[in-house]
């Protein structure tokens, strides 16, 4: 098979050559009908006179010989330490007195994953698993955050003067739901994660898949204990949604709403230094929004999670829908809402 980028094919090299050895052609009039150089034309047409059709087919560049190349008991000790200590290129070249890119050369000549391929416990490749619909599977998770004191945290006053206005300033609960096929999240800042808590949390986020189009089949939690509680094991099975459980310290079984977390964390919570907790927590539904409906995925070819959900009505969910989040003053998102249907729509928006 050719280069991508041969200026000919196997049958344009075959009509060259034939062109001129058996036709007679001069090898400047050969390569001017076929838009190659002469030089092009000579080699292809030497080819066809010493192999015949055979030797029209691309040769590999690789060198006979490499008498540079790095010793095969160094390669050995290079990916003896990669795989017990599962080191990088830049320390594995460190303890072996070697330069970083001739390390990165062995381990790409043999093959060797990248450690952010790899499961750093166990040493083996991590197995991504994907469902093959909305719904089919939702992972649930609760991400504790501490409160940031009036006035700003010590971002904003410097560590030692952060360190004394932090103290009873109690945690935030981050109570989160993300479906396993579109990574559509909905997520609520509650005060703390009780089974009441999570039971009320759980009825709002199946209520927002299902205004979504989104039907749960199965739900997958950690072992914490307002999971194992009877009241969210019945909540589940009066829906008929199966309930499946994590590994214990096995974190990467649930791993889409742990990304999430850590999405979140980078992105929203520690993304700029905030005056108060109710600062940033008025930032939290325009970055869910972002999240939901304009912050391309890896995992989706680069698209937002709305992009794989579509609602009865053939729409994505609406911007009301996709916030996702209780702050404890729905009448004031509520509101926002309405001057935004209102201004787009006009007076259409507000007769629906």
């Amino acid at each position: 098979m050719p280069h991508r980028n041969a200026p000919l094919t196997e049958t344009g090299r075959l009509r060259l050559a034939r062109c001129v050895v058996d036709g007679g052609w001069p090898l400047r009039r050969a390569a001017e009908r076929f838009q190659v150089s002469p030089t092009t034309a000579q080699r292809w047409a030497a080819r066809y006179r010493e192999f015949g059709e055979a030797g029209m087919s691309d040769r590999s560049s690789r060198p006979r010989t490499s008498p540079r190349q790095t010793p095969t008991r160094t390669e050995r000790r290079i990916i003896k330490v990669r795989l017990a200590r599962r080191w990088g290129p830049a320390r594995i070249a460190h303890l072996l007195g070697l330069v970083p890119s001739t390390v990165h050369r062995v381990l790409v000549r043999y093959r060797i994953a990248r450690l952010a391929h790899l499961d750093r416990a166990t040493g083996r490749p991590v197995r991504r698993y994907e469902r093959d619909r909305p719904g089919e599977l939702v992972h649930v998770d609760i991400k504790k955050l501490g409160n940031i004191p009036d006035g700003g945290g010590h971002k904003v006053l410097g560590r030692q003067a952060g360190r004394k206005t932090r103290s009873k300033m109690g945690y935030s609960y981050l109570h989160t739901a993300v479906d396993d096929h579109s990574r559509l999240a909905y997520s609520e800042i509650l005060t703390d994660e009780k089974k009441e808590t999570a039971t009320g949390f759980w009825q709002r986020a199946q209520a927002f898949f299902h205004d979504c189009g989104i039907s749960i089949e199965r739900v997958l939690t950690d072992n914490g204990s307002c999971y194992r509680s009877r009241d969210w094991r019945d909540l589940l099975a009066e829906a008929g949604i199966a309930h499946k459980r994590t590994r214990p310290y096995r974190p990467q079984t649930n791993g889409k709403v742990e990304r999430f977390n850590r999405a979140l964390l980078d992105e929203w919570a520690y993304a700029r230094p905030y005056r108060s907790e109710q600062d940033r927590r008025d930032a939290f539904p325009a970055w869910l929004h972002t999240y939901n409906h304009h912050r391309g995925h890896t995992a989706l070819k680069g698209q937002p999670p709305a992009s794989r959900v579509r609602t009865s009505r053939g729409n994505t969910p609406s911007a009301l829908e996709s916030l996702g989040v209780r702050l404890g003053r729905p009448s004031l998102v509520l509101t926002r809402a309405r001057k935004r249907r209102t201004r787009h729509f006009g007076s259409q928006g507000r007769g629906r």
